[in-house]
């Protein structure tokens, strides 16, 4: 039986710290790429509204300088809620598309920003989250941690399809977790464009016989904010990240990508035959484990820090 879809991965750059003019051009993309078919397209991490590359929020040990508090309320205000009336436009964007929609945004919840991807179907429904388990280096001074809760792989017509995002793909167990939940389609929104990055998208997709869809952002310096004060400097033609998105099969084969040269929406139709025929000979949570000598426990429940209720039974 066929199972050909069609998909594409967009780098592009958001308007940084402008919530409302990134969610608007997340509509035009969309838009543009659904016009040749595709029926899923995904976007980088930390899309809507920036990836804050650069800057140190005024941070040293021991010390937070007030200019350090006043980007950090003006990252927070730019971020999303979820839901909320971004969500709401996000879901408008995936419905005009006529396509599932995977997006990495900067959520707020509480006084906490996590770094989050959403999932919409076609209709622009939100399908859920999920919220980075590690923060990586500098990135934890500004984001919260996911917990296990939100680690979601969707049965959809387009496959089985989750996200795990830029450095998380460095954690082995929760790629098993992936694994196990039997994803097929697997998002990875990333900051990351290094040439290795490359690499680690086609280990990925044979370590486990997956579509592996890797999706960075190409950004100048004049895609953030004039007063922007980041390291790189005040020359509107510096790129700050150089993209690298790319495309992968379940034996590791390149299908689009790796894009270094400017914004791109790379295409791609996958024949999700491709994964039975893979796993032939290697699944790594099926016939190629070895349970008797490793196993992985994984939590799923949520883990907030207050539980509100009668809970006599846990202070025993």
């Amino acid at each position: 039986m066929s199972r050909l879809i069609r998909v594409a991965v967009v780098q592009a750059a958001p308007v940084a710290f402008d919530r409302e003019r990134t969610i608007e051009k997340v509509r035009t993309l969309a838009v543009e790429a659904a016009g040749s078919g595709l029926q899923l397209i995904v976007f980088p991490e930390a899309f809507v509204s920036g990836y804050p590359r650069g800057l140190d929020f005024g941070v040293k040990v021991g010390s937070r300088t007030p200019e350090g508090r006043e980007l950090f309320r003006r990252y927070f205000e730019s971020a999303v809620d979820v839901p909320g009336p971004a969500v709401d436009l996000l879901g408008a964007a995936a419905r005009e598309a006529n396509a599932f929609l995977v997006i990495g945004v900067i959520e707020r919840s509480g006084g906490t920003l996590y770094c989050s991807v959403l999932f919409f179907d076609p209709a622009g429904a939100l399908l859920g989250k999920h919220r980075k388990l590690m923060p990586t280096a500098a990135e934890r001074l500004i984001w919260g941690q996911g917990d296990g809760s939100t680690m979601p792989v969707f049965d959809t017509p387009v496959g089985r399809a989750g996200a795990v995002m830029c450095g998380e793909n460095y954690m082995p167990m929760l790629r098993m977790h992936m694994y196990a939940r039997g994803i097929e389609v697997y998002c990875a929104p990333t900051a990351d464009d290094r040439e290795t990055w490359l690499s680690t998208m086609r280990h990925i997709a044979l370590e486990g016989r997956c579509f592996v869809l890797g999706c960075n952002q190409y950004a100048r310096r004049s895609d953030y904010p004039a007063d922007y004060p980041a390291i790189q400097g005040d020359d509107p033609s510096t790129v700050m990240s150089r993209g690298g998105s790319c495309i992968v099969d379940p034996l590791g084969r390149v299908l689009a990508g790796p894009a270094f040269d400017g914004p791109a929406i790379l295409e791609a139709e996958l024949d999700l035959n491709e994964i039975a025929r893979g796993k032939f000979d290697l699944d790594v949570a099926g016939h190629y484990a070895r349970p008797d000598v490793f196993r992985l426990m994984v939590n799923e429940a949520a883990t907030p820090a207050v539980v509100r209720g009668s809970h006599d039974a846990e202070w025993k």
